[in-house]
């Protein structure tokens, strides 16, 4: 196996490089910020679709309540 001998020059290379292809803090920032965003509107469906199943779950409900009610009295059930 062939071995390269590495320069301090050649390391420096390697490290800059590294640190050029790093992301930015503030690049990192625009980034949560744009998460928080995102996140928001999708909480926000969320919460509609939360409450119109919690709505259609308590009319179903309380249409079954009136249906026993019925049943009950044809029966003479008390």
């Amino acid at each position: 196996m062939k071995t390269r001998k590495i320069t301090i020059e050649d390391l420096a290379r390697m490290v800059q490089k590294g640190f050029s292809e790093t992301a930015k803090k503030i690049e990192l920032e625009g980034l949560r910020e744009e998460m928080k965003k995102g996140f928001k509107v999708v909480d926000e469906r969320f919460d509609k679709i939360e409450k119109l199943i919690l709505a259609d779950h308590k009319r179903r409900l309380e249409k079954l309540e009136e249906e026993m009610r019925d049943l009950k009295n044809l029966l003479a059930v008390k």
